[in-house]
């Protein structure tokens, strides 16, 4: 198939209720959506870079920037058989994994459509439902954090993560295991602790819990190695794995024994599958991280999550947890089960709701603008 053009368009769509991790409250969330074009076939990708660094060095303005000089011009007009195809396509531009990763997204999804195929399918998921849960905010104490819990439960989530900083851990944790002392429960403190201040987290060794989530810088694989060695509790990376090199190499200094996957964070959808069969052949288990992702980005993630070594709950979440309106047609709605259905019509499965999709709006390029 040949790329005839590539439309970026930045989205600015706001939160149901404000999302507080360690380094920072959120009210608002921003995106690209990529819309790539080819053989009367739109392919639909999302870049799950968000306006600040927080989470990572890649934001939505150094993305567009990247798509708009380097990656477009390098694509546009070119033939794709495979979309394996286009991270060598664009293996010389550094880093930019989110940025790649969204194009990458939507070639998938073109090359779905194409074939009539879902995504699913083409990754080789074998779970038509994947089991899902929820990432909880900090909350302004320890007694509204429960309740929120609560309220998550009664909708149907069996499964809690609660985001953690310094000052606002055991505390919070040790209210959630005394109110729920069956939940599945794990914590994820973004990078928020120097290995000396993470010896505090200790009293989580006895709550049990499925794992500890990046406690540590993201470079700090050594430090990781030193508390995964002091704690009985799974030490899980996330921003720490760029690549299956790092996944390699993290596992194999016992860094961790779990790792979140998530395809923007690592550069789309073939290098996390291939982080997955890595794991998989370690049997390290592995589960699907979220960066609350409109419809797009959520279709993705579930096929993603049907792939035989996700056997932890991943945070996709329904619909509604994040957005009182997405941009696509469809709704994911939480199973009684707690697990979220696989779309499986061609490609992601997912249409656009152009009313939504002019309605959040802030920006919007194409890669026929570069060539006026």
């Amino acid at each position: 198939m040949r790329i005839e053009e590539i439309e970026v368009v930045h989205l600015r769509m706001p939160l149901r209720t404000p999302f507080e991790t360690s380094f920072g409250r959120s009210v608002t969330r921003d995106c690209l959506l990529l819309i790539v074009r080819a053989e009367g076939l739109e392919g639909y990708g999302e870049c799950v870079a968000d306006w600040e660094p927080g989470y990572s060095p890649e934001t939505v303005g150094t993305e567009w920037h990247i798509l708009r000089e380097f990656i477009l011009p390098a694509v546009v007009g070119i033939e794709f058989e495979q979309p394996q195809e286009f991270c060598q396509k664009v293996a010389w531009i550094r880093g930019h994994r989110m940025a790649k990763a969204g194009v990458e997204m939507a070639l998938w999804d073109l090359y779905g459509k194409r074939h009539g195929q879902s995504l699913r399918a083409l990754l080789g998921g074998v779970r038509n439902r994947v089991e899902v849960g929820v990432s909880v905010g900090i909350q302004e104490t320890p007694q509204v954090l429960v309740k929120v819990v609560e309220s998550y439960l009664n909708q149907g989530y069996r499964r809690i993560k609660l985001k953690i900083k310094p000052g606002r851990d055991i505390d919070d944790v040790l209210a959630v295991r005394q109110a729920f002392p069956t939940l599945r429960l794990q914590v994820d403190a973004n990078s928020a602790y120097t290995l000396e201040g993470a010896q505090a987290l200790k009293p989580l060794d006895d709550l049990n819990l499925l794992l500890i989530e990046q406690p540590l810088g993201e470079e700090d694989w050594w430090g990781h190695r030193s508390l995964q060695l002091d704690f009985r509790t799974p030490i899980c990376l996330d921003e720490s794995i760029l690549s299956l090199q790092h996944a390699r190499q993290a596992l194999e200094i016992g860094a961790c024994r779990v790792i979140n996957i998530k395809a923007g964070r690592v550069g789309g959808l073939t290098e996390a599958v291939a982080i997955h069969n890595h794991c998989l052949s370690l049997a390290v288990p592995v589960w699907c991280g979220g960066m609350l992702e409109t419809g797009v980005g959520r279709a993705s993630n579930l096929a993603l999550a049907s792939l035989p070594g996700f056997t932890l709950p991943g945070d996709i979440s329904a619909t509604e947890r994040y957005y009182e309106e997405d941009i696509t047609e469809e709704r994911f709605t939480l199973n009684p089960d707690s697990t979220i259905d696989v779309p499986e019509r061609p490609g992601l499965g997912v249409k656009l709701d152009q009313k939504a999709l002019k309605k959040y709006q802030v920006n919007v390029f194409s890669s026929r603008d570069l060539v006026k």
